[in-house]
């Protein structure tokens, strides 16, 4: 198939169509047929490519929401810009020539990874570890998406996945080497980093992702290394941490977050919560405190050994507009691109937070809770201001031991109540006062001072409908089945629309506006006016369908929460552990509320 140009579903029978048809111009009855017959392969390629398309949706849904994402973009025809046209300089200058701004990156870089840390850090002991079999290679490789991009040896995997018999073996050989000797060649210690700008029109620096292109070969190694001591990290990882952990994801967060603000107010007590957010927290990492972590879990030598020189061997350049600068020492932080990099970010806020461990945050049902995490997002939980500012006081110390930093700025507190009036909290980093929120966006979902979901809901509905109107020309084709437009719907609208449902608790006027979002959406892809005058039961017979968005929300809660059951960890603590204090009676019509409206949506 050729995916050339933005018609990804075009063909080759169909091109060959087009050819005959310019040849047939002069015979015009025949000449109509063709194009007749173009218009009906056109049609029919399409269907099969978005159905197609919906197929690899369903299956990132949950798995890779990032490859999903990136799929919608190729739908829709959209792409976010990756690139910025112009950096400011250090005193505030714009830089548009290409040269100056790899100069300009290739200066931030430097200082961005700099560190004064032990040049000639020696291991105590003889290293050991078991031989890498051939098993194991192969496996990783075969394993390993492809379509990434090359690091500087331009090795791809689809070429490592093309090797076989004597060159998997050589292969199998060299890592060997590598792991016996703990000697690398320099094209498995260089790693090119892109920038990518959080948001739109970012200028400066600061304002970057950097992702680091490394070697796939490099990642094969690392990969086999991760996979045998994994299983020492995650003993290591508490259930408060929901960010990298296998079976895990912003679901887990959010509902924690969400059931430990349901439960306080439910027993008449309000929530005091600090939503931290650190300075590039990935980019400030300390390369001697991992390898002191890592030699506490005592993992085996030569494991230890690879990691190390890794870190203290590793040369990074800056990609800008299809040129690179020189290379330069990386002294800290763990890279995003690196996949050691969740595992040993996650072991080194473990430790962070293992010093705030037994301080008082919340009593449910007899554990104490002080904070919930994803990666570096942290919300810190107390029952008071003073509880609150000593878990603060205490993170940020830690913290800036391990050589991470706080952003006063946006990190935020709330005091999440049922009072009209909310009370007034002064909570500090060091001298700074913090903003108290009435709202904040944790993980993507709207968190408010009230505790209620309604803001968080009509958010949703709303950027449901925004992400409509960018595939409308799909949508709204009738030449496009109703069938596929409906499995569209299923896959790229209603993803944005549920996100984060599971933690959902739904009152009658909320789900009267999720119904009326289902037929607002059918009435669209209908083209149904609203002068039309037809009622919800017409459109939904003419659209060979019935109301089905409650009903997928309640199989999503009960499919959560029985996981959660199952596996019995923090998630389940929260929902039914007992919380101090005594319920009202309000909190008791509200809980009575709730589980009407369970029964009625379910």
């Amino acid at each position: 198939m050729n995916t050339t140009g933005k018609r990804k579903w075009m063909t080759e029978e169909i091109l060959e169509l087009m050819e005959k048809r310019r040849l047939a111009k002069p015979n015009k009855v025949y000449h109509k047929e063709i194009n007749k017959e173009i218009k009906r392969k056109c049609d029919q390629a399409k269907e099969k490519w978005l159905n197609e398309q919906c197929e690899e949706i369903e299956k990132e849904l949950y798995k890779e929401p990032k490859a999903m994402y990136k799929r919608i973009q190729e739908i829709t025809g959209r792409k976010a810009s990756s690139k910025s046209g112009c950096i400011k300089s250090k005193d505030g200058s714009i830089i548009m020539e290409k040269d100056k701004k790899l100069e300009r990156w290739s200066e931030y870089i430097s200082e961005l990874f700099d560190d004064d840390r032990n040049k000639d850090l020696t291991l105590q002991g003889i290293p050991e570890g078991p031989e890498i079999m051939r098993e194991e290679v192969e496996n990783t490789i075969k394993n390993m998406k492809a379509g990434k991009a090359t690091g500087p040896d331009m090795i791809s995997t689809e070429m490592m996945q093309a090797l076989e018999g004597i060159k998997l073996d050589a292969i199998t050989k060299m890592l060997n080497t590598i792991y016996d000797t703990g000697e690398k060649p320099k094209e498995m210690l260089q790693s090119i980093f892109i920038t990518l700008p959080k948001k739109l029109g970012a200028t400066e620096c600061e304002q970057h992702r950097t992702i680091s292109l490394m070697s796939h070969m490099t990642k094969v190694l690392l990969r086999i290394i991760m996979k045998r001591i994994r299983n020492k990290v995650y003993k290591e990882i508490s259930d408060n941490q929901c960010g990298f952990i296998e079976g895990k994801g912003t679901a887990n967060a959010i509902y924690i977050v969400r059931q430990i603000i349901e439960r306080t107010l439910e027993v008449n007590k309000d929530l005091y919560v600090c939503f931290i957010d650190y300075t590039k927290a990935f980019d400030r990492v300390r390369h001697e405190e991992i390898i002191t972590i890592l030699q506490q879990l005592n993992i085996d030598g030569k494991d230890l050994r690879i990691i190390k020189n890794i870190y203290w061997e590793q040369k990074a350049a800056v990609r800008v507009e299809e040129e690179t600068s020189n290379f330069q020492n990386i002294k800290r932080g763990v890279r995003q691109g690196c996949v050691l990099f969740p595992d040993l970010f996650s072991l080194y806020s473990e430790m962070i937070m293992r010093q705030i461990e037994e301080m008082e945050g919340l009593k449910i049902g007899g554990h104490n809770i002080n904070n919930i995490r994803y990666a570096d997002d942290t919300v810190l939980t107390a029952d008071s201001e003073e509880k609150l500012q000593e878990l603060l006081n205490k993170v940020v110390e830690e913290s800036k031991n391990k050589g991470l930093k706080l952003n006063s700025k946006k990190t935020e507190s709330m005091i999440i109540t049922r009072k009209t009036s909310i009370p007034k909290c002064e909570i500090k980093i060091e001298e700074n006062t913090i903003k108290q929120a009435n709202s904040f966006k944790y993980l993507g979902t709207q968190t408010t001072s009230d505790g209620r979901h309604h803001q968080e809901i009509k958010s949703r509905i709303a950027q449901a409908k925004a992400s409509f109107q960018q595939m409308k020309s799909i949508m709204t084709n009738i030449k496009i089945s109703i069938v596929v437009r409906k499995r569209l719907l299923e896959t790229f609208i209603e993803t944005v629309l549920l996100y984060g449902c599971e933690a959902w608790t739904i009152d009658e006027r909320m789900k009267s506006s999720l119904e009326a979002t289902e037929m607002w959406f059918l009435r669209r892809m209908m083209r149904i006016p609203l002068t039309a005058k037809k009622t919800n039961e017409e459109i939904l017979t003419e659209a060979q369908t019935t109301r089905q968005l409650m009903t997928k929300i309640r199989k999503r809660q009960a499919k959560f929460v029985g996981n959660v059951i199952r596996r019995n960890q923090l998630e389940h603590l929260v929902k039914t552990g007992k919380f101090d204090g005594k319920r009202g009676r309000e909190a008791e019509e509200d809980q009575e509320k709730r589980c009407w409206t369970a029964w009625r949506t379910g």
